[in-house]
């Protein structure tokens, strides 16, 4: 399970830091462009999205390495039989969020069968979109996959220390 865990931590920590370099190198070039008076038609649509995957992907590997706000410390010092009551209803609280999220994102989705980007039409809305419903899957992966650390600091009756992002 660790090794699943890692191969997933360093396949989205590599996912997300492209993300962000596509994201810079379309800004620069936009504001190249735009400084040479030939602005690109395209650019705003294509970097809310490129952006929008960043959220939804960055969310999920933050969601893998705890780094979401929380409050250990006041776990911490709630009795532990109902201490890790309330961590599995958090947990399981989170999970159905992103469930929800992840079936009406699908809906979505196939709602905007046959739609391209106003800007470049050849793009589908389906593949822009796809990143509600995946990104939904792979929080619930990520958050189900560093419970049991979480669990076992939380029986020890520390407050889990945030790993860095």
């Amino acid at each position: 399970m660790n090794a699943f865990r890692r191969g997933v931590e360093t396949a989205l920590g590599a996912f997300c830091v492209a993300l962000i370099v596509a994201l810079t190198l379309l800004v620069l070039v936009a504001v190249a462009f735009r400084q040479l008076g030939a602005s690109l038609s395209w650019y705003d649509e294509v970097a809310t999205v490129v952006l929008a995957w960043l959220t939804y992907y960055g969310a999920a590997y933050a969601a893998l390495k705890r780094g979401h706000l929380g409050s250990p410390e006041v776990l911490v010092r709630i009795p532990p039989p109902l201490r890790l009551a309330l961590f599995a209803l958090s947990e399981g609280l989170v999970i159905a969020f992103f469930a929800i999220i992840g079936l009406y994102g699908l809906e979505v989705v196939i709602l905007l069968k046959g739609d391209g980007l106003i800007s470049l039409p050849w793009v589908p809305v389906q593949l822009t979109q796809s990143v509600i419903p995946a990104g939904a899957v792979l929080f619930i992966v990520c958050q189900a996959l560093s419970i049991p650390r979480e669990w076992a600091v939380l029986r020890q009756g520390r407050a889990a220390v945030k790993e860095s992002i």
